[in-house]
């Protein structure tokens, strides 16, 4: 299980995250949804090692990880796919993916390497029909397909999405959100950092409601998708057709008590 515990994070001496406290657990997908700025991008950063935690800790099965570096991090099953995609343009399809699998010793066999790209583009064979050409010549959807198989390049146990529908157009959203489920079980636990609230309720179990970089928030996706002040602020409309209305109560008074 990943858990952060109390978890502060910043940049020079702003500090973003304040006592965040979070956790995926094994073969669940976990929505973490809030507005621009609110914090959901650094605290994806944290958890990777590309910031540093100013307080709290990091525990990937009951040990400790905040200390190690980004690459110890991947050595030990976390992947993170960063928002706006960030490939190599001028690199191939092959050579972005190649440097997914650089944190892994094994993948010094050629014949190794080679079955690693097999098998992180088994959900996307346009990648492996278009292998030999510029990663930059790809669609922004295509583009996106990439980075997300450069990170199963390490055969993470744990992924960590960050705004992947960003900038897409609707039908590649609905099919980045599809491969979400189609990961999820093909067994990767995953942490789904989005603007897109409504999707991210629905293909995750639990979710967690980011502010000012605060935690004010969690549940089921269920429970939160119900939430009469989420479905205003986040969703664009009142609480979600078909919901229990006693969820719907539930869920709103705990919303209240927790902003107030």
């Amino acid at each position: 299980m990943l858990e952060l515990h109390g978890i502060s994070a910043g940049y020079g001496r702003n500090v973003v995250l304040r006592e965040c406290r979070l956790k995926v657990q094994p073969g669940e997908v976990v929505a973490l949804i809030g507005a621009n700025g609110a914090g959901k991008s650094t605290l994806v950063n944290t958890v990777s090692g590309l910031l540093p935690c100013r307080g709290g800790s990091i525990l990937l099965d009951g040990e400790r990880i905040d200390g190690l570096s980004p690459r110890g991090r991947v050595r030990r099953g976390i992947a993170h796919v960063p928002e706006g995609r960030q490939i190599f343009g001028g690199l191939s399809v092959k050579d972005n993916l190649i440097l997914g699998a650089y944190a892994s010793e094994e993948m010094r066999d050629a014949a190794a390497l080679q079955e690693r790209i097999a098998e992180s583009c088994h959900f996307f064979p346009t990648l492996q029909d278009r292998m030999g050409e510029a990663a930059g010549n790809l669609s922004g959807g295509q583009q996106q397909m990439l980075a997300i198989a450069r990170g199963l390049m390490g055969r993470p146990r744990y992924l960590l999405l960050d705004e992947p529908s960003l900038g897409l157009a609707p039908l590649l959203v609905s099919e980045i959100f599809r491969l979400v489920t189609q990961l999820r079980h093909a067994g990767l636990s995953i942490l789904l950092s989005e603007q897109n609230a409504r999707q991210s309720l629905k293909v995750s179990d639990r979710a967690y409601v980011i502010e000012m970089g605060c935690i004010v928030l969690q549940g089921s996706s269920q429970e939160i998708l119900a939430t009469e002040e989420i479905a205003e602020k986040y969703l664009g409309g009142g609480p979600s057709a078909g919901v229990d209305p006693k969820v719907q109560v539930t869920m709103s008074a705990r919303l209240q008590e927790i902003l107030n």
